[in-house]
């Protein structure tokens, strides 16, 4: 990694909710000390001013970011109880599984999500995160993919003449593929055969790149073909060692990225929609417990806790962030280090707003002169005495 101070690098480590399983646990009155203990946060999406959690005990949080600024702030004195904006628990909801919520992926364009838990996924309306009447949860699932494109649409304005777009998603069962699409109701199109079923599934328009227990597969859902990749490992796992889980990225509207052992190493491969590898690799020395793709960074979780960006283009390291510091002495608790850890990376394709840690400190005061509508150019004596006997006015501007 080329050092230059100068440089500006790609991301910067920020929390955004400080010991949130203690404010679940204030909000159900449960003792704070002992909820980290018993639910664990086991995945996280982000849209807008909106982050939604899901719990191992089914429980699904949605928290907006609220400002905390004080009416009484004055403009000449900046008010001590100014803070940044944060983010607040606003409701939760509990699935009918009461078993741990896998994944959620947020569909903007028809303001839904889909909530995978205890094999089944169920449709909420965000940010209200209410039940979709009249369809239920979709059962038997070993994994699932929405359309990437479809994901990145945004929506609608109220008044737009254009129609609402249905979204396309497939759900991937023990021995078949079934093909949904998704608007105001749930429409079945069709079921492709598939032996053996997948634990992992990413789309981008008609091609599916799914891993099943030994490899990638790339299947074209319009002519029902399929085509074998790469293995998960290229070398056979260790007695007592875990196998090494499969990741799949997606990159643009025809790129993978899919990421395999090499018994040295992970090596991540581009791959097109025909399965043809496509610029370099990236290599990790460790296979990562998570990835993402923001184009041109891939970003990586290793098992260490540092999370490592790579460039795309140039398969460069670019970015490298350290592990958390570990409790203090008189915070050493089994919850402390708990609520420390980084488990997972979360991509949020639409985008959220990060609050400002030292907006406060960034508001500063400006002097502005104001002229009269009748002034020269060049005169500002005489136009600053018509306001404010002769004080320009002063404007708060956040730099």
């Amino acid at each position: 990694m080329t050092s230059n101070s100068f440089a500006i690098l790609p991301y910067k480590a920020q929390p955004l909710i400080s010991n949130i399983l203690n404010i679940y646990g204030q909000e159900k009155g449960q003792d704070t000390s002992d909820v980290p203990l018993s639910i664990e946060v086991k995945c996280v999406q982000g849209l807008g001013s909106e982050i939604y959690v899901g719990c191992s005990n089914g429980d699904l949080l949605h928290f907006a970011l609220k400002s905390n600024v004080s009416e009484e702030v004055n403009i000449s004195h900046h008010s001590e109880t100014t803070q940044p904006a944060s983010y607040t628990l606003l409701s939760r909801q509990t699935l009918p599984t009461g078993k741990s919520i896998d994944e959620i992926v947020l569909v903007p364009s028809i303001s839904r999500a889909l909530v995978l838990s205890d094999r089944q996924i169920f449709i909420h309306i965000i940010p209200s995160l209410e039940l979709v009447p009249g369809i239920k949860p979709i059962r038997n699932v070993m994994a699932f993919a929405v359309d990437h494109q479809h994901i990145l649409r945004t929506a609608q304005a109220a008044d737009s003449p254009l129609p609402t777009l249905p979204v396309d998603f497939c759900i991937v069962k023990r021995s078949a593929i079934v093909l949904y699409s998704i608007q105001e109701q749930l429409m079945y199109r069709k079921e492709i055969p598939l032996h053996g079923g997948a634990f992992l599934a990413r789309r981008i328009g008609q091609c599916l790149c799914i891993a099943d227990r030994e490899r990638y597969s790339l299947i074209h859902l319009d002519t029902v073909t399929a085509t074998p990749i790469l293995p998960i490992s290229q070398m056979p796992s260790e007695p007592g060692t875990r196998p090494h889980r499969p990741m799949i990225a997606v990159v643009s509207e025809e790129e993978f990225l899919i990421l395999s052992w090499t018994g040295a190493g992970t090596m991540g491969v581009f791959i097109n929609v025909n399965g043809d590898p496509v610029r370099g690799t990236l290599e990790w020395p460790s296979h990562p417990l998570s990835i993402c793709l923001e184009f041109p960074y891939a970003t990586a979780l290793l098992s260490d806790q540092t999370i490592q960006v790579h460039n795309v283009e140039s398969q460069e390291v670019v970015q490298s962030v350290p592990a958390p510091p570990l409790p203090s002495a008189n915070e050493a608790s089994l919850s402390a280090l708990l609520s420390g850890e980084r488990r997972a990376l979360a991509m949020c394709p639409n985008g959220f707003f990060v609050p400002s840690q030292k907006q406060p400190e960034k508001l500063r005061l400006k002097n502005i002169n104001v002229l009269d509508r009748n002034a020269k150019p060049g005169i500002t004596e005489t136009s600053e005495k018509r306001f404010d006997n002769g004080n320009p006015r002063h404007f708060g501007v956040i730099i």
